[in-house]
């Protein structure tokens, strides 16, 4: 169950609070609705949503994952963040891995991302993180419109980022 004392912090039309494994099947029409990711389109609504909830659940049970949502005044989730603390041997504190940020249609371009960002940048400061990182893809609106260097986040033209697709291999 949902604590109100656990809003972080609220702006006019909506409020950011950790995320709970209720907000699963809200986070699953968020993903359904954005049409990129053929796992989540394959499967039914109820597949999702019982598969976030259990990942919800393991993320609030440990303290490397942190998930935070906005909601509207009406209490309806319009976007999330999801951020994993990564050590690191050569860095002084984290790495923050921001895996996830995604807003409804409806809500883009009026601060949520923005305020959602800021909330995973409180908890980096207070968890003494030395850096934030994510991934962006070059053809996502987000990346076309300058969503994330507007804010200061710096793009590592030096780095190339490398995936292992495992699907094959289950």
């Amino acid at each position: 169950m949902r604590d109100p004392k656990d809003a972080h912090s609220r702006e006019p039309g909506f409020r950011i609070r950790h995320a709970a494994e209720e907000d699963a099947a809200a986070i699953g029409r968020i993903l359904r609705d954005l049409g990129w990711f053929s796992d989540i389109n394959a499967e039914a609504p109820e597949e999702s949503t019982g598969r976030i909830e259990r990942t919800l659940g393991r993320c609030a049970a440990r303290t490397d994952h942190t998930a935070f949502v906005a909601e509207d005044d009406a209490g309806e989730v319009i976007g999330y963040v999801a951020v994993h603390w990564l050590p690191y041997l050569f860095m002084k504190g984290p790495e923050g891995y921001v895996s996830e940020l995604f807003v409804r249609r409806s809500y883009r371009c009026k601060g949520v991302g923005t305020r959602l960002l800021e909330e995973v940048r409180k908890e980096a400061v207070r968890r003494g993180a030395s850096r934030l990182m994510l991934v962006n893809s070059r053809n996502r609106p987000s990346y076309k419109r300058g969503f994330y260097e507007r804010r200061g986040w710096k793009e590592r033209i030096e780095a190339a980022n490398f995936v292992l697709p495992l699907k094959e291999d289950r």
